[in-house]
């Protein structure tokens, strides 16, 4: 398990924490590792009947930890090995209520994440953003499929090739939520719908969620969009894109193409 996620069961409610708060909650390797270690767990475990994922800190998860991509650019092997799709297909498999408490900003898999609970509390003024295009990189945890699915494919679309931010109000407008409320009763709200999630019959939950969603539809386009991803990841685009971030500047793309 990594220290930077920590989980606690109580109730029923398997509550996962990202706790990186130095930086953002911006998401390592290690971490993914963890993750999917935790909701491996939640499906596995009779005594978890809900996952909740909330973070310590001002922000829910910056996204993917940018010093971590530029090394795995640097090196071989199908990105499906990974911890990160580790973690995304634990995701599909996950036939148990998933619930998120959003504070901040949610960057990339901050956002793509909520795709896959089934509740989500979100701060009015908390920030989601999926700049996967700014960073020259291609969307992942079958976002393509799903956030379409949630938004219709124009809004969906301006947010993956835009990279700019929506608000939580928009997003429940929108949505991507189901309350959004301010900032210091985020995670009370959700702990509240978890529990409520956690009273309710489990085998009855569990088959309306299973009917809700296709699991293996989901990991089939996880795997497509890897091979997307990986693609770009080890692309000039990418470098150039990587570079530019870590030297606060646009990105030039006029030599790409």
């Amino acid at each position: 398990m990594s220290e930077h996620i920590r989980t606690h069961l109580e109730g029923g409610v398997l509550t996962v924490v990202f706790d990186r708060a130095d930086k953002k909650n911006a998401i390592t390797q290690a971490m993914y590792t963890a993750l999917a270690d935790a909701t491996e767990k939640a499906k596995a475990d009779d005594a978890v009947r809900v996952i909740l994922f909330r973070s310590e800190g001002d922000s829910f998860s910056a996204g993917n930890d940018i010093a971590d991509f530029i090394a795995i650019g640097q090196t071989e092997g199908d990105l499906v090995e990974m911890g990160v799709f580790r973690f995304l297909k634990a995701l599909a498999d996950l036939d148990k209520p998933a619930v998120a408490a959003v504070r901040g900003r949610a960057v990339g898999i901050g956002l793509t994440l909520l795709l896959h609970c089934d509740m989500v509390v979100v701060a009015e003024d908390a920030l989601l953003s999926v700049p996967f295009v700014n960073l020259a990189l291609a969307p992942e945890a079958a976002s393509s499929l799903l956030l379409p699915r949630v938004l219709g494919h124009q809004r969906a679309f301006e947010l993956f090739a835009l990279g700019e931010v929506i608000d939580g109000r928009t997003a429940l407008a929108w949505g991507l939520a189901n309350r959004a409320v301010a900032a210091d009763q985020v995670e009370a709200t959700a702990t509240e719908l978890a529990g409520k999630l956690a009273a309710r019959a489990p085998n009855s939950i569990r088959k309306t969620k299973a009917l809700m969603r296709d699991a293996e539809a989901l990991w089939s386009v996880m795997q497509l969009e890897a091979k997307a991803f990986g693609s770009q990841m080890r692309s000039p685009e990418a470098m150039e894109a990587f570079m530019a971030f870590s030297q606060k500047r646009a990105p030039d793309f006029s030599k790409q193409g």
